[in-house]
């Protein structure tokens, strides 16, 4: 499982944070930015991480858009990352 990978997703759905997006929308992404941040920062077991992910999968499913484009970008971008890890497994 590619750590830059990873990484990315933490890195878009954190970037969604300084955007101003729909109420609804922010509770699941703030959700799915923290599932994507313990793994992280976590020592965690190959299969924790893969379920982990899939939470942050299953949460971005609840955000069918933000109200922000560049937030929609960002989320587009976690889940082609998303996508590409559940790939390599």
């Amino acid at each position: 499982m590619s750590d830059d990978r990873v990484r990315a997703v933490y890195d878009h759905l954190a970037a969604t944070g300084e955007r101003p997006v729909e109420r609804t929308a922010s509770r699941w992404l703030g959700e799915a930015e923290a599932v994507a941040r313990d793994v992280v920062e976590g020592d965690l077991d190959p299969a924790v991480r893969r379920r982990r992910l899939e939470t942050v999968a299953d949460l971005l499913d609840n955000v069918a858009e933000t109200g922000d484009e560049i937030a929609d970008d960002h989320v587009a971008a976690a889940r082609v990352h998303l996508e590409a890890l559940r790939s390599e497994s």
